[in-house]
């Protein structure tokens, strides 16, 4: 089992920055990667941006591109996304995930999400 828990959402205008943070425990060594999504009212839920266990590698969304990086600190189990130049059209629930695997077993587990609100 792993748990999840993001903080660092809040309130902000059009053009400012955020940074989240998705803390892990329990079983993180079965992490191999962990990443973070969004949703927004009457949208599905949409893939932001993955980074690997070892933070070599990093993938993002084409809407974030260029706007959002994802950092992970090992020691600490912590996952960021900063949030740089920040639109109405980043307002969202924003989900921190973990993909695990245990014995072939894989499994995703899933924070209780942080609320980013960009005002115009």
């Amino acid at each position: 089992q792993v748990q999840l828990v993001e903080s660092g959402g809040g309130l902000v205008q059009a053009g400012a920055s955020l940074r989240l943070s998705c803390a892990a425990s329990g079983h993180t060594l079965s992490i191999y990667a962990m990443g973070w999504f969004r949703q927004a009212p009457g949208k599905e839920r949409e893939f932001v941006a993955a980074i690997s266990r070892s933070g070599t590698y990093t993938h993002y969304a084409d809407s974030v591109k260029g706007r959002f990086t994802i950092s992970r600190d090992s020691a600490k189990n912590t996952v960021y996304l900063q949030m740089n130049s920040l639109t109405p059209e980043d307002t969202a629930v924003y989900y921190c995930n973990a993909d695990t695997v245990v014995d072939w077993n894989e499994a995703t587990y899933w924070g209780q999400g942080t609320q980013v609100t960009v005002s115009s």
